[in-house]
């Protein structure tokens, strides 16, 4: 069935969506024109109807940010307009379409294309980049109860990096792969625990080659990454990473879907399901593969229905940060 266009939102993309339990909420973005956005809407897919997101209060319009759910508000935080990052936010509340400025005492730096996670009790956002284009490698937890920041620790933290993916494990955040300072596409990551503040490196036994733009997804067990560029061709591998033993298993490439970046990934419960993304030039994906990681002999894709990719135009990449005119 197709959402109903009815009240919804005005076309977008780079924004975000999360699901409440009982609707879809996208916020932000860009238009066709590539203006920024402070808007959004609230999908019912029980009655097809959309209601618009009030925008009194509202962060102001960006685009590259994340959005998390906590239970009963979504928060985003983030982003940036024309490359020049924020490091605010916002508290989106829809039994009351209100909004809450998230404070910005102690907050990390500004920056956009980071990660953001859900803790059961925090945010916890890490990485990016700055203005300038630089990666980051620091970041911060946020509690909406009490809207107050908590540095994350720097003591073993794994290199700067945008563009990577975050996972919650149910009881640290796993951050794995992006491209780092120098441009090197990586393979490395590590293992957040909130509780003790601390990092420990995640294991390269194994693991797939380094990748940024590609999808990371919680299987209640592993984080299966799959799929990304690796700077010179997008990619249709991926592994399994077990964090109680630090370890890594290929994922196979039998039924595959074709190689691409910048696709989508949801865990079912019980499979991956990869959609979409960019494939080789100027083409868009609208095929995508079912993954089942069961254990014992490596799993086997399933393909989806209709694997054919639509040409169009190439898509603008995220905002590329730029230094700021000095003032005369």
């Amino acid at each position: 069935m197709i959402t109903g266009t009815g009240n919804a939102p005005d076309a977008r993309t780079f924004h975000t969506a999360v699901w409440s339990g009982s609707e879809m909420i996208v916020w932000g973005g860009e238009n066709g024109i590539q203006f920024p956005l402070n808007t959004g809407g609230r999908y019912n897919p029980g009655t097809n109807t959309w209601t618009a997101t009030s925008t009194t209060n509202a962060p102001d319009v960006r685009t590259g940010h994340t959005a998390i759910w906590t239970g009963n508000e979504m928060i985003v935080w983030g982003g940036g307009e024309n490359g020049f990052p924020f490091d605010t936010g916002g508290k989106y509340n829809p039994s009351s379409d209100t909004w809450t400025v998230t404070s910005t005492t102690n907050a990390p730096s500004a920056r956009l294309a980071h990660t953001a996670v859900w803790s059961g009790t925090e945010m916890i956002v890490w990485g990016g980049q700055d203005e300038f284009g630089n990666p980051l490698n620091t970041g911060g937890r946020y509690n909406p109860g009490s809207n107050s920041w908590t540095v994350t620790s720097t003591a073993n933290v794994p290199s700067s990096r945008t563009n990577h993916t975050a996972v919650w494990s149910g009881s640290e955040m796993i951050v794995w792969a992006g491209l780092d300072e120098s441009f090197n596409y990586i393979n490395t990551g590590a293992r957040y625990d909130p509780g003790t503040n601390s990092w420990t490196a995640t294991s390269t036994t194994n693991a797939p080659d380094g990748r940024s733009s590609n999808t990371a997804v919680w299987s209640d067990s592993e984080m299966i990454v799959w799929g990304g560029f690796d700077g010179f061709d997008g990619l249709n591998t991926g592994g399994r990473y077990k964090s109680s033993t630090d370890s890594w298993t290929v994922t196979s490439t039998t039924n595959a879907p074709n190689p691409r970046t910048n696709h989508a990934a949801v865990w079912t419960g019980s499979e991956m399901i990869v959609w979409g993304g960019q494939l080789a030039g100027t083409t868009y994906a609208n095929s995508g593969g079912r993954y089942c990681a069961q254990s014992g002999p490596p799993p086997t894709p399933t393909p989806t229905p209709t694997p054919t990719a639509t040409p169009r135009v190439t898509p603008r990449p995220r905002p590329t940060p730029h230094q700021r005119p000095t003032p005369p």
